[in-house]
């Protein structure tokens, strides 16, 4: 997948003048958020289920290596073959070979965020292996070559009649305007290629430790068509996904499904602990598991970033952002929207890179209320913001340009002091005097461009608000020793 996430204001006046995106952002986030907050209203004491959620995923990441080590011991035990990935090039490799030795020319996919950050569908596709996403959003949003538009909604924003000439163009089937027909028909589409693949690849919602057991969350059974009707299953997971227990694993479900859609649980929960047993009457017969780091390491060593890990991929912190629900999820530019994408992509494609993503936040803290998993959002994009003032070498962060230094040294200067921050405020509204037109400061030069390029404000009036407060100061007391005389 392109990485974009350096176009993110150019992408968010596109969404913004998007009527149809607009239309669907005007009634999907409110539908999210209600069912979500009537599935969390059904647990006995849901502050109590997310401050639970927040300490088992605060602990699965502090104690990761630990759990990573004792998680690949029990897999490995149930007969799953470990393989350990760096990067991405180094996953897509493993995979890709695994492929090519068993001759495998078409591979059907569940829905995974991991393997959309690695490319994994471009690299076999160019080595000449049909891959099919079969999670009906996700195969839509590839056969349409965009990116997902919300973690969990993928194609929640492609119009019907869009889907319709997609169908038509990939499918070769007759058009048609209604729902249920255009899902017949990817289904009908799907299910010759689950009957055909050699090879199945899903990611990993969770891995138990304690077992060595994979958990897999879907509503389609597309991911259980993947891990059971090829030879070969190969699941991807990054490092941050371990949990300590099973108990742990079905407290999270809980909130994960509560989360997502709004279920109390999903359609299907799949718990993988190996391959096929001599009595099994289906399953894969060998099982691969591909653990990526992909620069989460680098992540798990900064404390102060280290708590994003804990981010179990509900797309709940979408739903709530009113920044999210304005731009829609193409402006981000990669993977991951919305407020875990402004904390999570910087660290993961570079500050540089993604640096307009944590400023284009109202920091109003409801992204932080509705996380199962703990993560203070607010304190991430404001730490991002800290690290851009002094440059960060570990994720890829310049300074920003001496003027912008230079300016922000003024202003630090001038707050540190009553009298130069009274002398700071006349002379600024002396020096943007020249831009004042018809009572309104319609245009500003550099650093303050960006307020006036899409608003007008109104003129600073004449007197500031410490004018005012010393007057009424002055007139109460010529008050008092009137009335006192």
């Amino acid at each position: 997948m392109k990485i974009e996430t350096e176009r993110f204001v150019e992408k968010a006046k596109e969404g913004l003048a998007n009527e149809s995106q607009r239309e669907v952002l005007s009634r999907l986030p409110v539908l999210f958020k209600g069912l979500r907050d009537y599935a969390m209203s059904t647990l006995p004491d849901a502050r109590a289920a997310l401050d639970t959620g927040a300490a088992i995923r605060t602990n699965a990441i502090a104690r990761m290596p630990e759990l990573l080590a004792q998680f690949e011991e029990n897999i490995t035990k149930n007969g799953v073959t470990v393989l350990w990935a760096e990067d991405y090039d180094d996953a897509k490799e493993i995979v890709l070979k695994l492929a090519k030795e068993r001759g495998v020319n078409m591979i059907t996919k569940g829905k995974s965020m991991l393997t959309e950050e690695m490319g994994l569908n471009a690299e076999l596709i160019a080595s000449g292996i049909d891959t099919f996403e079969t999670d009906l959003g996700e195969f839509i949003v590839q056969q349409a070559k965009r990116t997902p538009f919300h973690i969990v909604g993928p194609a929640v924003n492609i119009t019907t009649d869009e889907i319709a000439d997609l169908f038509v163009k990939v499918m070769g089937v007759e058009r048609t305007m209604d729902l249920n027909e255009l899902t017949m028909q990817a289904r009908d589409f799907l299910r010759h290629k689950f009957l055909s693949a050699q090879m199945g690849i899903t990611g990993v919602n969770m891995a138990v430790a304690e077992t060595g057991t994979i958990v897999l969350v879907e509503n389609e059974g597309n991911i259980r068509y993947s891990t059971s009707a090829p030879k070969t299953h190969v699941a991807v997971m990054g490092i941050e996904k371990v949990v300590p227990t099973m108990n742990d694993a079905l407290h999270m479900l809980r909130l994960l499904t509560r989360s997502c859609t709004g279920q109390a649980i999903s359609s299907y929960i799949s718990l993988i602990n190996g391959p096929k047993r001599p009595d099994d009457i289906d399953g894969p017969e060998e099982v691969f598991l591909v653990i990526v780091d992909g620069g989460r390491s680098k992540i798990y060593a900064d404390p102060e970033f280290r708590e994003v890990l804990q981010c179990i991929k509900c797309g709940s912190c979408l739903n709530s952002c009113p920044v999210w629900t304005k731009v829609g999820g193409y402006a981000y530019g990669w993977v991951y929207s919305g407020p875990i994408g402004a904390v999570l992509n910087p660290l993961l494609v570079g500050e540089d890179r993604a640096k307009d993503l944590y400023f284009a936040t109202s920091l109003c803290g409801t992204c932080k209320s509705v996380c199962p998993a703990g993560i203070d959002h607010p304190k991430l994009l404001l730490k991002h913001r800290e690290r851009r003032a002094f440059g960060d070498k570990t994720f890829g962060g310049k300074k920003p340009p001496l003027t912008e230094r230079l300016i922000m040294s003024i202003w630090s200067w001038g707050l540190k002091g009553n009298g130069r921050y009274r002398l700071g405020s006349r002379l600024f509204r002396l020096a943007i005097k020249p831009f004042v037109s018809n009572g309104k400061l319609t245009r500003l030069p550099e650093p303050g461009r960006g307020f006036t390029e899409v608003r007008d404000l109104p003129e600073p009036p004449s007197k500031t608000f410490r004018d005012h407060w010393r007057d009424a100061v002055e007139r109460k007391t010529d008050g008092e020793e009137r009335s006192t005389t």
